[in-house]
């Protein structure tokens, strides 16, 4: 990727200093690069740098890093749809699906996502930037953004990590981007990975209502619905049941009747199990009679691969932390991944209710740390000797009032252009592809926006985009849902 010329430009105010002195609070620095992606020849500008949060003062709150990709050989630029793109955490970098989904590059890793050395880059081919601009925005402490503090002040929290107030100052951030770069007569569109699903979910709804910046899509990327997850009811044991049996057919661990079947036959069979029979059963809790109980036992280890005394030794309750544990004790003595339940780890101790560590992450963090340092510096240019925070500090976060489903429903009734896609791994363990599904169906009770609403599975885990498969089927399944949602349909009402 060649690198045609650069343009540096620094604005800076003396009078108040992010948390970090070394990061300027207004900084732009531009890179132009082609690729071929999606069979074609293009050419783009890669903007990086920092923008200010500004409170309804005016004053400066913090300085958030982002990068901003834009094709350049096109007319009407303006026109062009613009995804702006967030990762979850709380707490997590912009970096994952920068570098390895959606973005003009991605990791060097093997097909299935494992990391190889020398670590780096390449060029990602199947980019959706041939059909839309992109924003990586990294949240308050995540990447090289930064709260920003008058002397002897301490950071206000409160502006910053919860589910309220960070959709409030994101939409107050993306606001300045989008005059900033004229891109308000443009299709918007906003992705959120894993706690990004709630972000966006919350999110949309604070741009229509505060900004008046109407969308086109939300994206929900192995999205994780705090209204459910972990939460240990009945809920969310039933609802993530059908992630035990792809995770054991994964790994050959269910019974041959089951095994000897595609993983996309069976999972249908485990969804309907788990709504009809399972949920009812431990929704009895200890009033459940030992016939049924023993029944549901048997079928749960026949759709799970965990042994049917185990299942009654927990009550029929098997949290998925005690499922990575369990699933191989008996057969390769290995633990399964979190994130991605295909990756495997080695744990002090046979005996326990949960994994040492997780496998996966510590894979990722392998490939995506030196790259996105390298990237960011020698590529992009963006020099600095801050830390990027690839998780930050953002805690305690605030999940009071988490009114994001409903928000969502809201946005959507209210706008009729705006459609919904979740995407999700069959083998993701954290945010399971079913809990995706059901969180679907939570967003609008009335069944009456569904027809504006659809799901794409893959067979992989929580970043389904890090195997080489499911990378080039992800981004087109997004590039559909773009080209479809961004149409001239007329005009938006009922």
């Amino acid at each position: 990727m060649k690198k045609i010329t650069l343009l540096f430009l620094l604005v800076f105010t003396l009078k108040i200093s992010s948390q970090d002195h070394r990061i300027p609070t207004d900084t732009t620095v531009v890179t132009y690069h082609n690729a071929m992606i999606n069979g074609k020849k293009i050419t783009y500008k890669a903007q990086t740098g920092t923008q200010p949060v500004f409170d309804a003062n005016g004053a400066t709150k913090a300085t958030l890093f982002y990068t901003y990709y834009q094709r350049t050989d096109v007319t009407r630029s303006e026109d062009r749809p613009l995804i702006m793109s967030f990762n979850g955490g709380p707490g997590s970098a912009s970096v994952w699906m920068h570098i390895a989904y959606t973005g003009p590059k991605t990791l060097k890793i093997d097909d299935e996502g494992n990391p190889i050395q020398p670590y780096g880059i390449k060029d990602n081919p199947y980019s959706v930037l041939d059909v839309a601009d992109i924003v990586f925005v990294n949240p308050v402490n995540t990447g090289y953004s930064r709260p920003v503090v008058k002397k002897g002040e301490k950071v206000d929290k409160k502006y910053f990590f919860g589910v309220n107030a960070d959709a409030r100052y994101l939409a107050d951030w993306l606001n300045t981007f989008v005059t900033r770069n004229n891109k308000w007569k443009a299709p918007k569109y906003i992705i959120g990975e894993s706690y990004g699903g709630t972000r966006v979910m919350q999110l949309a709804y604070e741009l229509q209502s505060r900004q008046w910046m109407y969308l086109n899509g939300v994206i929900m990327v192995s999205p994780a619905d705090y209204k459910i997850i972990r939460t240990e009811s009945s809920e969310d044991f039933a609802i993530n049941f059908p992630y035990f049996t792809a995770a054991a057919w994964y790994h050959k661990q269910l019974p041959p009747a089951l095994q000897q079947k595609d993983l996309l036959e069976i999972l249908p069979e485990s969804e309907n199990f788990a709504i009809n029979k399972l949920l009812p059963a431990l929704a009895k809790g200890g009033f459940i009679g030992e016939t049924e109980k023993n029944s549901i036992a048997e079928q749960m280890a026949y759709y799970s691969g965990i042994d049917k005394k185990v299942i009654l030794q927990q009550n029929l309750e098997i949290p998925n932390t005690y499922f990575w544990k369990e699933l191989l004790r008996n057969s390769s003595k290995k633990t399964i991944g979190r994130l991605d339940s295909r990756y495997l780890g080695i744990d002090r101790k046979e005996t326990g209710t949960r994994p040492d560590y997780s496998p996966e992450l510590v894979s990722w963090l392998h490939s995506f740390t030196p790259a996105i340092n390298y990237y960011t510096q020698n590529i992009l240019k963006f020099k600095t000797d801050v830390k990027y925070n690839m998780f930050g500090p953002v805690r305690p976060w605030d999940f009071s009032n988490n009114n994001a489903r409903e928000n969502l429903r809201k946005a959507m009734a209210e706008n009729p252009y705006l459609q919904l896609l979740v995407q999700s791994g069959y083998y993701d363990g954290a945010t399971t592809y079913s809990a995706a599904k059901y969180t679907m169906g939570k967003i609008d009770p009335s069944g009456k926006l569904k027809n504006r609403m659809s799901f794409k599975g893959y067979r992989s885990g929580h970043m389904m985009y890090l195997r080489k498969e499911d990378l080039k089927k992800a981004n087109d399944d997004l590039r559909a849902f773009i080209l479809k949602s961004s149409k001239n349909i007329g005009a938006a009402k009922y």
